[in-house]
């Protein structure tokens, strides 16, 4: 009878990515491992020691010019176990962790390596009030990196469609005065769901909107959404189903966790009821605009705000949305959120509508605090609509609207655009 010889583990591939702050190694394997990093200086080295494992692939076409990397070097050990070299330009703090298998990788060793920040001395500033800031929206493109997100017809890639619709939304905003865009990622990289709202908070985002591009098992299924975070669970199958399809990212891509351990029990639960209910209330109404503005653009798959638990919304002092665009496993769908001119008029429908939002709601400290009472409201008639309901919402007459908007009749088609008279 034969011996039973032990198979090992194959490095089948690897990739590598680079955010601002740190480069993403990924390891590919056809099983799990145990491995250890070792970090030796003079010079500045980073050892990742694999067992049981042979190198089936090379790292010669890696890119590693904007990355801390200089060289890779790898060796076998003991005749069964990998040794892999990393050369150092500077300094990292490494971190590592492996992943199971999913629907879309195998079995994956991630090396993180972050940033060397140099030490800067903190310094309490006085806080002066200010009445002349902007608004500042932060969007989130979903996925990216070694996340792709749902796929669509000729390699169609949601982490790209959305990246490119944020950038748009980013430059209709900062053509206006009162409003800053802001983009959570920008470039081609995976950024944990919970460093998403920190990054948010970071640049002091007034509202946060999650970018997507919806994905089903069924290539019929179409339509865009809104989403808001609902703290008791989905209001629906789909949105059950959606919530976790978006959280489980985070089994890609790693986990941060949001940290209240400075923090009494009580009051840090009474202070995140309040913020939540709060935020809550405004991400649910700026919705209620997007939504309005975005049925002139696209059908929707549902004709209200949703609410479902996704992670990239639970932050207790940003109001935020996730938008689903539309569907990029239906093939009609998927066509219209590869077109430049769809995904223009996509993010005009949600600058549009979270511009209504903030006109009604100026937040205290804004340029557009000072302003709106003078400003011109546009409003984009959507299915249903009356103008005798749009005056009603908008605290004017139908008088006032069609002799402002010079119109003979009241009569109105579904995606025309109106401007409601200043109070």
């Amino acid at each position: 009878m034969l011996p039973i010889v032990a198979q090992s583990t194959d490095v089948e591939s690897v990739r590598i990515w680079r955010s601002p702050e740190s480069t993403r190694l990924v390891i590919d394997l056809s099983g799990t491992v145990k491995h250890q990093l070792i970090a030796l200086e003079n010079p500045n080295r980073l050892v990742i020691d694999i067992d049981k494992v042979t190198l089936a692939t090379s790292f010669k076409a890696l890119d590693l010019s904007q990355t801390p990397i200089v060289n890779i070097r790898h060796a076998q050990r003991n005749k069964t176990d990998l040794r892999i070299v990393l050369d150092l330009r500077s300094r990292v703090s490494p971190k590592s962790f492996t992943l199971p298998s999913n629907e879309q990788y195998g079995d994956r060793l991630v090396v993180d390596l972050y940033d060397k920040k140099q030490n800067v001395s903190k310094t309490v500033e006085k806080m002066i009030e200010r009445n002349d800031r902007k608004i500042i929206v932060a969007l989130d493109a979903g996925h990216g990196g070694e996340d792709p997100g749902a796929s669509g017809p000729n390699r169609l890639r949601e982490k790209r469609v959305v990246l490119q619709i944020a950038k748009r939304i980013e430059a209709l905003l900062d053509q206006s005065p009162y409003f800053e865009g802001v983009l959570v990622r920008t470039g081609d990289y995976y950024v944990g769901l919970r460093k998403r709202t920190e990054i948010a908070r970071q640049k002091q985002a007034d509202f946060l909107i999650s970018i997507h591009a919806d994905g089903f098992s069924d290539p019929r299924a179409n339509g865009a959404s809104v989403y808001a975070l609902s703290t008791r669970g989905a209001t629906s199958e789909a949105a059950r189903y959606l919530a976790t399809t978006e959280n489980r990212a985070d089994l890609i891509g790693g986990t941060s966790n949001l940290s209240l351990d400075d923090k009494d029990d009580v009051l840090a639960s009474v202070l995140l009821d309040l913020s939540m209910n709060e935020t809550l209330r405004s991400s649910l109404d700026a919705g209620s605009y997007v939504l309005q503005n975005m049925s002139s653009v696209a059908r929707l798959h549902k004709k209200k705000v949703e609410q479902a638990g996704f992670i990239v919304l639970k932050s207790p002092d940003i109001p935020s949305l996730l938008i689903e665009t539309g569907f990029i496993s239906n093939p009609k769908e998927a066509r219209l959120l590869s077109s430049k001119g769809y995904q223009q008029k996509m993010a005009e429908a949600v600058v549009s509508g979270l511009k209504s939002f903030y006109l009604d709601n100026p937040p205290v400290g804004t340029l557009l605090a000072n302003s709106a009472k003078d400003l011109i409201k546009i409003y984009v008639i959507g299915r249903g609509d009356t103008l005798s309901e749009i005056a009603q919402q908008h605290g004017t007459s139908v008088k006032n609207i069609l002799r402002y908007n010079k119109l003979r009749s009241s009569t109105i088609r579904v995606g025309q655009k109106i401007s409601i008279p200043p109070r």
